[in-house]
């Protein structure tokens, strides 16, 4: 029996760890469906007057001037009617009378030179959080008008706005035209692949059991 004691630690070490893992992705797949709902909810409301504070995914209408400065997010190809074109997500900033210039995601573009006429405009859309580039991030490029992370702050610096509100403003509307930006159609739903994650660390910690209770059998039958 001794010779049990050391593998049955070891298995109960890993057997806490897998089932930890397990239901940690559990808590996740309620976070990420209460996140879900929290987008479903404001896509079905109306667009309200931006406030002050404005929550994550928030569906607001914003009026403001439109500096002529632009830059690019990011690259993308689209399907044309002149055939594969490869393009970006185009940024501009919404200058405020009473505060601070708003970026805003404008849409997809098929190049820098195609933009909005600078000058009033009143936009609608949604609130994106400010993000923070990853490890694997592309560097951006601000001198060429390039980023590839959403950073108001950064975006805002390279085209020459010392400061901006902390989100982006990521416009929705109908698909447009030949010389428009295509703005996005619906908020963004990010995938909820937590439930598969937990059932991969359950299934684990299954067969962690089935392995000992073979190595246990194996040890009383020598």
């Amino acid at each position: 029996m001794k010779r049990l004691i050391w593998p049955a630690l070891t298995t109960l070490v890993m057997l806490v760890i897998l089932l930890s893992l397990g239901f940690w992705q559990l808590q996740r797949l309620a976070w990420k469906q209460g996140l879900l709902d929290q987008i479903a909810l404001a896509e079905a409301r109306p667009a309200v007057d931006l406030p002050d504070t404005p929550p994550a995914f928030a569906k607001i209408r914003v009026t403001g001037q439109f500096a002529d400065h632009w830059a690019l997010y990011g690259a993308e190809g689209r399907d044309t009617a002149k055939g594969p074109v490869l393009g970006a997500q185009l940024l501009g900033v919404l200058e405020r009378a009473d505060a601070a210039p708003i970026v805003v995601l404008m849409g997809w573009v098929p190049g820098l030179a195609t933009h909005p006429a600078a000058g009033p405009a009143t936009i609608e859309g949604f609130i994106r959080p400010a993000e923070q580039p990853g490890w694997f991030a592309a560097t951006d490029n601000a001198a060429a008008g390039r980023f590839y992370t959403l950073n108001p702050t950064a975006i805002g610096a390279g085209l020459s706005f010392a400061k901006v509100a902390p989100y982006v403003l990521v416009a929705m509307g109908p698909p447009g035209g030949a010389s428009q930006p295509d703005p996005a159609r619906a908020l963004p739903r990010p995938a909820n692949d937590h439930f598969g994650y937990a059932l991969t660390w359950f299934s684990f910690a299954f067969i962690l059991l089935v392995i000992f209770a073979l190595h246990v059998r194996k040890v009383l039958r020598a």
